[in-house]
């Protein structure tokens, strides 16, 4: 594997998972409450959603420097979706588990990003370049994060309205998801043919 730096920001995010879950998967009733915004909510999913955020901001910067000194790698455009998928994949399973999301929106999300990844394996194996990830699925990652964000948050910024924002982001990311999933495999029919 090369590491530059894309590449160990890619790996960052993986270690950061497991600290996700942990914030997560535990009963922290003993860390409380806090306030963020006039809204109670628990301290750890709000240590929970600040390790979110710094993942994905690598997930941006990864990008960013890679495209910027031109040292996109095969590695990179392998590695850097799967992180994506792993850190967000965990965090819907959990969001289902807190009752913060419909379990059928993420089973679509997550059968999507296994689909897609068994897609990228089996082009590499029949010798095609990795698929880098197109504005479809560019936008369906953001929409997943920012869902993820919000529904962690209880909606913040948005609660004394009643407004359901991170609900809205969730199915608008199911939208980009089924659609960024078909344009893969559109565009890869041809390894079927073979």
């Amino acid at each position: 594997m090369e590491w530059n730096l894309p590449n160990r920001l890619t790996m960052f995010r993986i270690i950061l998972i497991p600290i996700f879950i942990l914030l997560l998967a535990f009963s922290w009733s003993n860390l409380g409450d806090i306030y963020v915004l006039d809204d109670l909510i628990p301290v750890n999913h709000v240590l929970a959603t600040i390790v979110f955020i710094i993942a994905s901001l690598t997930d941006l910067a990864d990008g960013k420097i890679a495209r910027k000194n031109k040292i996109v790698t095969n590695f990179g455009k392998f590695a850097d979706p799967l992180a994506d998928k792993m850190l967000t994949m965990t965090a819907f399973v959990f969001l289902v588990g807190l009752d913060m999301a419909p379990a059928w929106v993420v089973a679509i999300i997550v059968c999507r990003e296994l689909a897609v990844t068994g897609l990228r394996m089996l082009v590499l194996e029949n010798g095609g370049k990795v698929m880098a990830a197109q504005m479809p699925g560019k936008i369906k990652t953001t929409t997943q994060m920012l869902a993820i964000i919000f529904l962690l948050m209880h909606n913040i910024f948005f609660s004394a309205i009643h407004f359901p924002i991170g609900e809205i982001f969730l199915y608008i990311c199911l939208f980009f998801t089924l659609y960024s999933g078909i344009d893969y495999f559109v565009q890869s029919r041809d390894i079927f043919k073979k």
